[in-house]
């Protein structure tokens, strides 16, 4: 069992290798305006995150997740 602080600071490792504006990372962060990741940078990322924990997020996920605190709560409730 992984618990949701486990899950964010894995994924938040997983954000650092993409982060390359060197942008502070909270949990209210958001993909594309605060991080300005396009749509190939996010999809390199979001195939990191489902490799990383073994998981599959559909695009109707993808599409209702907007910040990194979103992406923890919905990651740790696919690895419970």
């Amino acid at each position: 069992m992984t618990d949701r602080a486990d899950v964010k600071g894995r994924i938040f490792g997983l954000i650092d290798q993409f982060n390359k504006k060197g942008i502070e990372v909270s949990e209210e962060t958001r993909f594309a305006q605060d991080l300005e990741w396009d749509s190939l940078t996010v999809l390199d990322f979001v195939a990191e995150v489902e490799d990383e924990f073994d998981i599959l997020i559909t695009m109707n996920q993808q599409a209702e997740i907007e910040n990194v605190g979103q992406l923890v709560d919905a990651v740790a409730g696919m690895v419970k």
